[in-house]
């Protein structure tokens, strides 16, 4: 069993919610490879190891390209008090994972995260597997690693394989080749690109209760040429009053055009809190080729 979560200072360690071998403990390493990852049981949890000083940086995931946003970090990270100051797209890749010397003829279940088994539905029909819902990918293929039965398959990333000495049985196992999940990464305090490098911004606000408010709040990135490439709305404390939305634009916060569209959504909004400046991750250029 390979294991890179070092214990190394709190200034070179990078948190992640799930088990050792998840795709976010991947982004880490993809990532941050000159950092330890440090594996938390939840969401905050992680949050936690950034605004305690017992790690750097949280990689977090905020949406995925199939399931959509990951809900929870919508409502976590305005209240965090930390920073985004990067963001990495990971390709999910599923690998069928089994025993060594285990063959795809041996498996009779299949376990994984229920969003893992779901885009996998055609490999696991066309090989007449059962699937089977776990808590999540890794946990997953530690639970195959660990009864040691043939029967058992698992649906995890070839670091979990890796993690618990278990063969890839097949490579591409899912439906969708397109299958990525953005993560952003988090500490406590703001790092804010130089002027002139390709710069993402990220914010939260909730307009004011006056009609066509959201319409008047986004004109200024249209007249000021100012790219928005996200907007969500969810609902707050379970009410269907209080909305928040969710941004993210293309452009730097010393850049006049970006200066002079937030002063015309501030002035709209009832709260406004800006995530954080971070440099554009290079993927967003193949996104766009």
């Amino acid at each position: 069993m390979v294991n890179d979560l070092g214990d190394l200072a709190p200034e070179r360690t990078i948190a992640f919610q799930g088990e050792p071998g998840a795709y976010s403990h991947l982004a880490c390493r993809n990532a941050r490879p000159d950092m330890a990852p440090l594996p938390c049981p939840t969401f905050e949890d992680a949050y936690q190891a950034v605004s305690e000083g017992r790690a750097a940086l949280a990689m977090i995931p905020i949406e995925n390209s199939l399931a959509g946003r990951v809900a929870d970090n919508h409502h976590l990270l305005p209240e965090s008090g930390l920073h985004i100051v990067g963001e990495h797209f990971q390709r999910v890749n599923h690998k069928l994972l089994g025993l060594p010397g285990t063959g795809v003829a041996d498996l009779v279940e299949v376990h994984s995260h229920v969003q893992a088994l779901g885009q996998c539905r055609t490999m696991l029909r066309r090989l007449g597997l059962k699937p089977v819902p776990h808590a999540d990918t890794a946990g997953a293929a530690r639970m195959v690693a660990e009864r040691g039965e043939r029967r058992l398959g698992a649906l995890a990333s070839s670091l979990a394989a890796e993690t618990y000495g278990l063969d890839i049985l097949v490579d591409e196992a899912e439906d969708a080749v397109h299958n990525t999940t953005r993560f952003v990464i988090l500490a406590r305090e703001p790092q804010v690109p130089p002027p002139g490098t390709p710069t993402m911004m990220s914010f939260v606000f909730q307009v004011r209760n006056v009609p066509a408010a959201l319409y008047k709040s986004l004109g200024g990135f249209a007249t000021n040429g100012v790219n928005m490439t996200k907007l969500e709305s969810y609902q707050l404390e379970g009410s269907f009053k209080a909305t928040m939305f969710y941004a993210d634009i293309e452009g730097h916060p010393d850049d006049g055009p970006v200066q002079l569209a937030m002063e015309e959504l501030d002035f709209f909004t009832s709260s406004l809190k800006v995530l954080g400046a971070y440099p554009k991750s290079p993927f967003r250029e193949s996104l766009e080729g």
